[in-house]
Order: structure tokens, then sequence, then C-alpha cells
């Protein structure tokens, strides 16, 4: 049994979807099928239908684990030695939390595992993960000291009329309302943002470009942000970003 307390961000949603993102593995038959045998509960009362669910709600999961967790023999290891662990990270699935991409691997590795940086649930790509304390902070000082690089590789709509180019504007985010503003000015409250980007491919037909990009200042979603701001956004990202 799993048990789950709804967070306000998911309040008046609806609890099969509320499952399947906590469960991303979770087949939605089978999860379908658990609701039509009352296998789950809300507030300990047997529910058979897909219903909105509320802050603070409990959820009682009558599922077994092995429907719930993706198997840790999925985990796609691109490199590992007794100090570092580096993983192909899927789309869906977080890095850290419940039921998450560090619990595979902590499941893998039997014992201590921390990741070095993260990426967003839908992102996928290359995720490093320390397998000991000592290892944990000698990378995490070489990130803080920009001694690695993080490449990203994105779509975009649109054909840019720079092949290359750096980009600097200023970022906010308010965490009260979930909300990220970008200035092309520095203003109070906001935080310097630069990212270099160079198109290798473009579609005219469709009007899309291939970008690879290079975070050269680490914000809260400043890829997705950023190319939003300057009339590019990233094919698939529906959040609105706020000038």
């Amino acid at each position: 049994m799993q048990i789950l307390k709804v967070e306000e961000k998911f309040n008046n949603k609806k609890i099969c979807d509320y499952i399947l993102y906590k469960f991303p593995a979770l087949n939605r038959n089978t999860l379908y099928k658990a609701l039509r045998k009352k296998d789950i509960r809300l507030n300990d009362i047997k529910i058979s239908d897909n219903i909105d669910i509320h802050t603070n709600d409990e959820i009682k999961i009558y599922i077994l684990d092995e429907y719930l967790y993706p198997s840790s023999k999925k985990l796609d290891i691109i490199f590992e030695d007794e100090n570092i662990l580096v993983i192909n990270k899927p789309s869906g699935i977080e890095v850290e939390g419940n039921n998450s991409l560090t619990t595979l691997c902590k499941e893998y590795v039997g014992s201590f595992v921390k990741p070095c940086h993260r990426l967003d649930r839908n992102t996928t790509g290359l995720v490093l993960f320390a397998k000991n304390i000592e290892a944990l902070e000698i990378l995490l000082d070489k990130f803080k000291k920009r001694e690695i690089d993080k490449y990203y590789k994105a779509t975009v709509y649109g054909i840019l009329p720079k092949k290359q180019d750096i980009l600097e504007s200023y970022l906010f985010k308010d965490t009260k309302k979930s909300l990220v503003y970008i200035s092309d000015t520095p203003k109070k409250g906001y935080q310097k943002i630069i990212t270099s980007y160079k198109v290798i491919n473009e579609d005219k037909t469709n009007n899309t470009s291939i970008l690879d990009i290079k975070l050269e200042t680490g914000r809260t979603h400043q890829i997705r942000a950023h190319l939003a701001h300057i009339g590019f956004p990233i094919i698939g990202d529906r959040k609105i970003w706020h000038k």
C-alpha cells in the first residue's frame, strides 16, 4: 500500500492524473482496473470513479509495488565506477522525491547515492550521481565553480536570425505564484541570466530549429524562459512566461 497526501498545486485535479504523475511507470489500464475494484481510497473511503481531489486529501493505493515502480534493471547506465554513476534520464520521472530516479539508483547501488544536479521531469539527458560523500562534495564544488559545463539540446519554433549567440537578460521567480518573469534591464530582485546557443539544424518547412545550448548561469527554468523571451519557445512548452 502507498499513501499520498495531495499537494496544493494538484487541488481540483483528477485523482487518476495525480496518481499517474506520482507513479509515471504505472500502466493506465492497471490504474483503472484498481479503481473499478475499489483498491483506491480517498480519505479512507473506497472510490470507483475518477473524481476530483483537493489539497491535503489522503489517497491510499492498494496496487503492488511491481506495478508502481519501474524496475531498476531499466536504468540506462552510461558510466559507473566506485565514485560516480551517470544515468540517461527518461522523460516523465523526477530526479529526486518519491518514486524518482534517485529512488531507482538507491535500489541499484544499495547504499549512498546522491544526484549532483537536476533535470526537469519531462527533460531527458545525463544525470551525474555521487556514490559517496567525498565524491559528492568534490562534484558539487566543481559545479559551483563552473568547472563542469552543462549542454542541452532543444527544438524551438522559428528560424533564428543568428546562428549562434550569447543571450543576457534578468530573471525573477515569484515562488508564491509559481511564475517566472524576464526583463532585458536590471530590476530589483531580478538575477542576471546568460544563455549561449548554437543552431545545429533548421527545418524551414516546419519552421523549427534545433539548438545546442550552454548554460552560463543556472536559474530556474532559464532555458525555457530565455528562449520564449526572445520569441523562440521550446516546442511543447505550454508555460506562459511573463515580461
